[in-house]
């Protein structure tokens, strides 16, 4: 394809930045492209394929586009557009030439389309080619295209025309400015109304939820809703306002149909984002339903078990809820799996930066969580305890209170609320002082060191009647007594004594300890804390005759067998 010298001579004084901004363009896509070549060459049209798509420019005059032009690398599209257009606007704004002297010249291979006797574009045989019409067809479109284009741009610049479109632009401005008095107006008067019809609700509502809602965040919430759609409909009138006066100059109808287009084009980009992500959403809306009732019934079955109206062998009603948190949690992860490709935007890079971000974030941040999660369900499935067990973590006694997912509460017999995380507990030796107390009874014990001139039998005597004495403990099994050691001035005796009370541990310690001083008082025993001083004058034991000292009793004589 070959130009004129005019056209060729005009080319040379059009700004170079268009050209320029382009290369610059082309050369950092290149250089992007060059690090994935060996994937897109897989995907690539031929060269010749893309060669022979040239890039398109539109001409455009106030802001109207008339038709679009083709170029060749000698001689781009966005500079012949450029020097289309500058012609345009030369003749457009020369009145003296008429429109009826907007023809069109054939020669051999080109068709001249002039006004007057001044070029304003060539058409090629390459031209009407690509548009797939005769050259002598596409010169008449283009030159009816430029006789309308000439006549609406001087019929806008006309006087009369302008002093009318002036006057339009002042009765808007007023329309205007009523139209946004009148919106603020009566949305303060909305405001008003909602004050004293529906703030005395709000209150009511107050007090019905016992304060959990409170009536100050609820007006304030709707206020703000009344506001926010002041706010979107002034928006709206002062966008309608400036679509309107832009449009009625010249000057600043291409700036109007900006406007214009930037508005739409997001929404149109939405509008059709919607349109083609219906069949997915429709997917994605029955996966929700059939994912929902899965839950549904996976919640009923746990529940009976959980309620004994269903009963597996070997399963503990206490697994029936934490078994159905794990699996629920595992359908929903299944669910996400099969929707992720058909959620919106799921296969942008952008999406996936996201998604990676947010996942080395709740990785960083969570493992303490996810620690104490497996630690909390390990407790749950060995039975270690249960609400309400009496039990002692490390140096710390308490009753269990709740067994949470990351923590479990215990309550001291001091009334304190401990807190002490799963996995702590899980490293941690555990005492249940319940688990075997509600079948055999739990052992009590305590110890006494009483002087070598008492009987043992006596001593033991006095504190298994010390066990029988204090309520609360069991008779059967029956207490017992052992000697733990013979010390350097006392024997120490241990009474062990059943009771299915764990949580009552300190109460019958403390009835048990003063029986048991009860006794030793009213039988003249010393409970001894001793102290070595010096070897007595005669020896410290007990006679003989004293062995069986009230209350003890001998033992009944074993008969002997008849001869």
């Amino acid at each position: 394809m070959s130009f004129p010298r005019s056209e060729l001579h005009a080319r040379s004084t059009i700004d170079c930045r268009p050209f320029r901004l382009c290369a610059l363009a082309l050369l950092l896509v290149v250089t992007l492209l060059d690090v994935s070549y060996a994937a897109e060459q897989r995907t690539s049209p031929p060269p010749t394929a893309a060669a022979e798509v040239s890039p398109l420019a539109p001409v455009t005059l106030d802001g109207q586009v008339l038709f679009k032009v083709r170029g060749v690398s000698a001689f781009p599209a966005e500079q012949r557009a450029g020097l289309i257009e500058e012609r345009l606007r030369e003749l457009a704004s020369n009145t003296s030439l008429p429109l009826d002297s907007l023809r069109v010249e054939e020669g051999t291979d080109r068709s001249l389309v002039k006004f007057s006797d001044e070029l304003v574009v060539i058409v090629f045989e390459a031209d009407a080619e690509i548009e797939g019409v005769s050259r002598q067809l596409l010169a008449e479109v283009y030159r009816n295209r430029i006789r309308a284009g000439v006549e609406a741009y001087r019929r806008d610049r006309n006087p009369p025309i302008l002093y009318t479109h002036a006057l339009y632009a002042v009765g808007a401005t007023a329309a205007f400015s009523l139209s946004v008095y009148l919106v603020v107006l009566t949305f303060r008067r909305v405001d008003r109304l909602l004050g004293k019809r529906f703030k005395a609700k709000v209150e009511g509502l107050h007090l019905k939820t016992f304060r959990i809602v409170e009536s100050e965040r609820i007006w304030t919430g709707i206020r703000a809703s009344n506001r926010l759609l002041r706010t979107l409909l002034i928006l709206f009138l002062l966008f309608v306002y400036s679509q309107f006066v832009l449009g009625l100059f010249p000057w600043t109808k291409a700036l109007s149909t900006r406007l214009l287009w930037l508005t739409l084009d997001p929404l149109q980009t939405m509008g059709l984002a919607v349109i083609e992500a219906v069949p997915n959403l429709i997917f994605l809306l029955i996966l929700a339903i059939v994912i929902r009732y899965t839950l549904k019934l996976q919640e009923m079955y746990f529940t009976g078990i959980q309620h004994g109206t269903i009963s597996l062998s070997g399963f503990d009603p206490d697994w029936a809820m934490p078994t159905f948190r794990i699996l629920r949690l595992v359908t929903i992860v299944f669910a996400l799996v099969i929707a992720y490709p058909y959620v919106p935007g799921s296969h942008s890079e952008a999406f996936k930066g996201v998604s990676i971000l947010l996942g080395v974030i709740f990785s960083l941040g969570s493992s303490s969580s996810v620690a104490n999660t497996i630690a909390g369900y390990s407790l749950i499935y060995r039975r270690a305890f249960k609400v309400g067990d009496r039990v002692k973590i490390d140096q710390l006694v308490g009753d269990v209170t709740a067994i949470r997912l990351q923590v479990t509460h215990l309550r001291s017999i001091k009334n304190e609320e401990i807190t002490i995380p799963n996995s702590t507990i899980l490293n941690s030796s555990v005492t249940n002082f319940s688990s075997l107390a509600r079948e055999r009874g739990l052992i009590l014990h305590t110890t006494v060191g009483i002087g070598y001139d008492t009987s043992w039998r006596q001593v033991e005597a006095m504190l298994i009647e010390a066990a029988r004495r204090t309520d609360g403990l069991l008779q059967s099994p029956p207490p017992f007594v052992l000697l733990l050691s013979l010390g350097d001035f006392a024997v120490n005796y241990q009474l062990n004594v059943y009771s299915n009370q764990p949580q009552e541990s300190s109460r019958l310690y403390a009835a048990l300890h003063r029986n048991i001083l009860d006794l030793f008082n009213e039988y003249g025993v010393q409970i001894m804390s001793p102290a070595y001083v010096g070897d007595p004058a005669t020896p410290k034991i007990v006679q003989k005759d004293q062995w069986f000292a009230p209350p003890a009793k001998p033992a009944a004589p074993t008969p002997s067998p008849d001869p």
